[in-house]
């Protein structure tokens, strides 16, 4: 039986994104596929009063089952409802958004499990075919009152299911086009982000284009614009994963310079996944490192949540600009 979002507490992104670009920020998408990720979410973005869109990727269903993560995501609206209340604060505007969803079916069923918005990423394909099967996503989102996430351009690297051997940059000569055969309600464009923790090589510049999105955004004034791999792969993060047992050689990630540059233009919704799992895997590994004979998984989830409210909770405030915008 097919569920609304609405009943489940969630809304679409039209005026978060409104507001967003409006006031010159980015929205933050966090990924989440486990009790203690939601968690540190829900928390870091209530305590900084930010919207927040809470993404699954399609490994994130096969992971944790959809039917479970359809009532976390409940759990999470009325988590963040109660926690307002008993500190005063103002309760915040939370989007449920497929991340990465590549066929209509799938999409299709998140819509009936109650996500209010949807990627549907074509950009495996050839352009015709990317702007047939959006529009199909389209029509069938719009009925719901869904929003509807398209890509143009592919990100290299690798993250869930999502793997790309080679970058190409969005031209900003097709976007017109795809907006009119499509009818999206924001894009994903590739500027030089990319998936995973191994974005860059040491030594390199960490710069994204932000000469395509200033094109890209003269093109389409006033469009929503996207995001992805734009984990910034704090080294801080990586040498604490280093030096008690992990072995990420080369992790490099994106100039959190640029990303709040680009947050103050027309990019009005970040993805950031990577960051998390640093965190996250970082605290795990020291905890359990220190305390040898610890099996109470409590105890070692329990600190991976609490550092990733804290990188999430810096991200907002000055990375995405996204703090007190409730």
């Amino acid at each position: 039986m097919a569920v609304s979002y609405k009943d489940l507490g969630f809304v679409n992104t039209i005026e978060m994104f409104k507001k967003a670009m409006a006031e010159k920020y980015a929205v933050p998408a966090y990924n989440f596929n486990n009790m203690e990720q939601l968690q540190a979410i829900v928390s870091a973005c209530l305590e900084t009063q930010s919207p927040v869109i809470l993404q699954i990727s399609s490994g994130a269903r096969k992971y944790a089952d959809q039917t479970l993560l359809r009532y976390m995501g409940q759990g999470a609206v009325e988590m963040m409802k109660r926690m307002a209340g008993e500190k005063g604060l103002k309760e915040i505007p939370m989007a449920l958004h497929l991340d990465h969803g590549d066929t209509f079916e799938l999409c299709k069923s998140c819509i009936e499990h109650g996500f209010s918005s949807v990627m549907i990423d074509g950009s495996h394909l050839p352009m015709d075919k990317n702007m047939e099967l959006t529009r199909q996503v389209v029509d069938y989102a719009h009925k719901y009152d869904v929003t509807v996430e398209g890509e143009l351009g592919v990100l290299a690297g690798i993250e869930d299911d999502v793997k790309a051997e080679q970058h190409t940059y969005t031209k900003p000569e097709e976007v017109e086009a795809f907006l009119k055969a499509t009818g999206v309600d924001s894009l994903a464009i590739a500027i030089g982000t990319s998936h995973g923790a191994f974005k860059f090589k040491p030594g390199q510049e960490q710069s994204i284009r932000l000469d395509i999105l200033a094109e890209i955004e003269k093109r389409i004034p006033g469009f929503s614009i996207v995001l992805h791999g734009s984990s910034s792969v704090p080294q801080d993060l990586v040498k604490i994963i280093n030096e008690n047992g992990g072995k990420l050689k080369d992790a490099v990630g994106i100039s959190e310079v640029d990303l709040r540059k680009a947050a103050a233009s027309a990019v009005c919704k970040i993805n950031i996944d990577s960051d998390g799992r640093l965190a996250m895997t970082a605290a795990i590994r020291k905890t359990l490192n220190d305390k040898p004979a610890e099996f109470d998984p409590r105890k070692y989830l329990g600190p991976a949540r609490d550092a990733l409210k804290e990188l999430y909770m810096r991200k907002n405030r000055e990375v995405l600009g996204s703090a007190n915008r409730v």
